[in-house]
């Protein structure tokens, strides 16, 4: 009875998600997913994805949206997008509930496009469509007649004035729908740098999602061209948007990305900060840092700040094995080859089999220009870099291993 207990309580308390630690989230697509009939496609991998580990996947934005990819959406309650029609959403949801995987919605409420020209002669206004807000709706720096953004600006669209009650309460109605009648279980909040988290805070309760996780992307510290050693300030920014957020989101560990895409260029000593933890949002707050590679963004075809591609097996060796809420990137699963994607499942399996969690503890052991080797949680250790290394003890055993990667077992 308590293990079905435990299961009931996972399945309806966001909480237990967040203390179990055990996510393990697929980014289901890419910049071009919208050309590929996309519900369809995924739908015809959701065994594979289930046995593959995964408990989780974001998919793209399930609305209707100026732009093909979904990012500036329109009509928030047409689910008719460029990635498959509504039916075909709700079967793909529908088959991910039968191999008990979540589905991810990605939220994009910092902007909206216009159907109407209001005051000033832009597109202010929403006539014609449910949610038909008009200029109040509508930051005054972007032209509408609301209060000024509780955050940054997303040019070249009305950004949503969250401050407006009307307009709190016509989003939290639409969460709802998503959560409960669509289906959705999990959220992603997109450009969350463009409003106040307390208001993410104030959908999460309204919408109750199992688990929800921020992209606040911001810029890392540089000196020059070259990336500061201390990332302090960046992870801290990070940290108090999930602080603004009542605790309840995760957030996008973007300050990990940054340091280990250049720390396996030959510089593997950035993996350990000054205190001897690991320098990302992981090293301080593990249980809310969900580590990733590349998204839709920084790689695919907008490459915006691309993982160097001759080292990617080395970040998922060190993101799957150690704490935090690590994301596989859908083009790296699927498309970049069977070694990889076998590859990338084998340290899943490990993951999973020697119960590493959000909050595993980590023991750095060695962090110089061409070797990082770590200690998680009592069962597993593992090795980057091309400088060699193996853990002492005939009690270790290898666990798996591929070009300039290894972990070990016991």
């Amino acid at each position: 009875m308590g293990f079905l207990k435990e299961q009931t309580n996972q399945q309806t308390d966001p909480a237990a998600l967040l203390r179990d630690g055990k996510e393990i989230l697929l980014q289901g697509f890419n910049w071009e997913s919208h050309k590929h009939n996309w519900w369809n496609t995924l739908e015809t991998k959701v065994p594979e994805i289930a046995k593959s580990g995964f408990t989780s996947v974001w998919l793209p934005p399930p609305t209707h949206s100026f732009s093909p990819e979904g990012y500036t959406p329109q009509n928030l309650y047409s689910l008719n997008s460029k990635y498959g029609s509504e039916r075909q959403l709700r079967a793909l949801l529908q088959k991910m509930k039968q191999h008990k995987v979540r589905a991810m919605a990605d939220i994009v409420i910092n902007h909206r496009t216009g159907t109407t020209k209001g005051r000033g002669g832009i597109y202010n206004r929403f006539d014609g469509i449910p949610l038909g807000w008009d200029e109040r709706a509508v930051t005054s720096c972007t032209g509408g007649m609301g209060n000024r953004s509780t955050g940054a600006v997303f040019d070249g669209f009305p950004n949503i004035d969250h401050t407006q009650d009307f307009v709190r309460k016509d989003i939290i109605g639409w969460l709802r729908w998503l959560r409960h009648d669509v289906g959705f279980q999990d959220f992603r909040f997109d450009f969350a740098k463009g409003f106040s988290a307390k208001y993410v805070r104030e959908y999460i309760e309204g919408a109750k999602p199992l688990f929800s996780v921020g992209e606040y992307w911001d810029t890392c510290n540089y000196k020059g061209s070259s990336l500061d050693y201390n990332q302090d300030g960046h992870r801290q920014r990070i940290v108090n948007w999930i602080d603004g957020t009542g605790q309840l989101s995760t957030a996008f560990d973007f300050t990990t990305k940054g340091i280990l895409q250049e720390a396996v260029r030959g510089e593997l000593w950035r993996l350990r900060d000054a205190q001897g933890k690991p320098p990302g949002v992981v090293g301080w707050w593990s249980s809310r840092a969900v580590t990733f590679i590349d998204n839709h963004d920084t790689g695919s075809t907008q490459g915006h700040w691309p993982f160097p591609k001759d080292h990617i097996m080395e970040g998922y060796a060190y993101i799957l094995t150690h704490p935090g809420i690590p994301t596989v990137f859908y083009d790296h699963f699927y498309d970049w080859g069977n070694s990889i994607r076998d590859q990338i499942v084998k340290l899943i399996d490990v993951r999973k089999r020697h119960g590493i969690q959000s909050r595993s503890g980590v023991r750095i052991v060695e962090a110089r220009h061409d070797l990082y080797s770590a200690i998680i949680g009592e069962k597993v250790c593992m090795k980057i870099g091309n400088g060699s290394w193996c853990p002492s003890g005939r009690e270790w055993t290898l666990a798996t291993s591929g070009h300039n990667y290894a972990v070990w077992q016991k």
